[in-house]
């Protein structure tokens, strides 16, 4: 099967009261078009089109995908008009799968169940659902032996026809040459003057072919959005999805309803997540991790027995086994701990190594530096790695100490085993197992007398 993809776009999206286009809005931190994209993506499709409108040209800068090609609906004259613009995407003898940019939550098990029921005989199916309200939507109208006659909108339907609960998610699958036969015989003779594409529904059973359906596993993969509200609703009902899906995969959440996933995590076993916690892009997590209350983990791996304690945050980093982080750090990108390292609180790293088994405890900067094993960082000790214009590399060898309230001017290297006085600034190369600090001579001066305020 020769399979294209069409994606309706092209809307405003009134009801959103954003300048943002509908499609762009975003679920789970990514636009609800990409959704739609990506699993689009999964189906081994040779071509996906989206018809786009309102807010053309940033739609076409922020959605991407392989294969994927854009079509332009200058009016907006109805779904049937909108699909009618990918008509030069497609061929007589391909498979036309039409989904919404704003319905963004469909599995792909249900549209691959979709697409089998399209053969030679079959040249229409139709994804349906039956809902306890079905106000608003367009309902499937079947005949005495329950076979699909016509999609019936609800500003045109009767009250018997208001009363089915089985309607239309407009989601569908056509073979080519019907949709453009059918595509050209639309009439907007109906009650938003609109060119309806479920009016092909009745164009098919007219030509003798009987319409074959499937239903989604469940709701939330047909749901659309039109306002801010639905959006949260949508993301609520998406978090609590994803939420679920940890826990079946042996994950302790402290609480399901305070977990959010912005992308896709991977988990080992006994992995513990407490509350308020967000994930986003790629994330995985080794066996025995344990994740505080109130922390960010972003692009990052974290291996084995690693404890990452409250209100840290931890963006493109790569974690090795039984670390400590926290509470209150910050993990830049390009950040690498080595196994047994410990970042603490109010630690910032950014692009460095940090040997096995060495300590940055407190109140720390740490950047473009490579730190070797077993060293021991004193409290607020600063890297100064920025001169203004570029950055300079810090080099600490194995067993380092560096007192507390140290600055380390790069470009600069600490030797093995070399031992930094407490307030010094270092700017010269420190050789190895020596004591190096840079002091000003204290002083006290006999007889000196506090300030005293003067009499108004």
């Amino acid at each position: 099967m020769s399979l294209k993809v069409v994606i309706l776009a092209a809307g405003k999206g009134t009801r959103m009261r954003s300048q943002l286009p509908k499609v762009l809005q975003p679920l789970a931190q990514q636009p609800l078009l990409q959704h739609v994209v990506n699993t689009a993506s999964t189906l081994d499709a040779q071509q996906i089109v989206t018809v786009i409108g309102h807010g053309a040209e940033t739609v076409q800068q922020t959605i991407k995908g392989e294969h994927l090609e854009f079509a332009l609906q200058t009016e907006q004259l109805g779904t049937g008009h909108a699909v009618a613009q990918a008509n030069d995407f497609y061929g007589e003898n391909d498979t036309v799968l039409i989904l919404y940019g704003d319905v963004p939550l469909t599995a792909q098990s249900t549209l691959k169940d979709l697409l089998s029921l399209v053969d030679a005989h079959h040249p229409l199916a139709l994804l349906t659902i039956r809902l306890a309200d079905s106000s608003g939507y367009g309902r499937i109208v079947r005949n005495q032996h329950h076979q699909v006659q016509a999609i019936v909108e609800e500003k045109d339907a009767t009250a018997e026809q208001k009363s089915i609960l089985e309607v239309n998610t407009g989601i569908m699958a056509v073979k080519g040459a019907y949709l453009k036969s059918w595509l050209g015989k639309l009439s907007s003779d109906n009650a938003q003057g609109e060119l309806y594409l479920t009016d092909i529904i009745e164009m098919c059973v007219a030509d003798g072919f009987e319409i074959h359906t499937t239903q989604p596993g469940s709701e939330i993969e047909v749901l659309g959005v039109n306002d801010k509200k639905q959006l949260q609703d949508l993301e609520r009902r998406y978090q609590r999805q994803q939420a679920e899906l940890l826990m079946r995969s042996g994950v302790t959440l402290m609480d399901a309803d305070r977990v959010d996933v912005r992308g896709h995590i991977e988990v080992g076993q006994d992995v513990t997540i407490d509350v308020n916690v967000i994930f986003e892009g790629q994330v995985k997590l080794g066996n025995n991790v344990q994740i505080g209350a109130n922390c960010i983990i972003k692009e990052s791996v974290i291996a084995d027995n690693t404890i990452i304690h409250a209100f840290s945050h931890i963006e493109d980093s790569q974690i090795e086994q039984a670390c400590v982080i926290g509470p209150y750090a910050r993990l830049r990108p390009g950040t690498e701990l080595a196994s047994e390292a410990k970042i603490g609180n109010f630690v910032e790293i950014k692009k460095s190594k940090i040997g096995f088994g060495s300590k940055v405890n407190h109140l720390s900067y740490i950047g473009d530096t490579l730190m070797g094993a077993h060293c021991n960082i004193g409290a607020g000790t600063i890297t100064c790695n920025y001169d203004g214009v570029n950055k300079h590399l810090t080099e600490i060898g194995e067993g380092v100490f560096v007192g507390s309230d140290s600055q380390l001017v790069a470009p600069v290297k600490l030797g093995d085993g070399a031992t930094i006085g407490a307030g010094s600034t270092i700017t010269k190369e420190v050789p190895a197992e020596e004591l190096t600090l840079s002091r000003s001579k204290q002083i006290t001066l006999k007889g000196w007398k506090k300030p005293v305020k003067k009499p108004k």
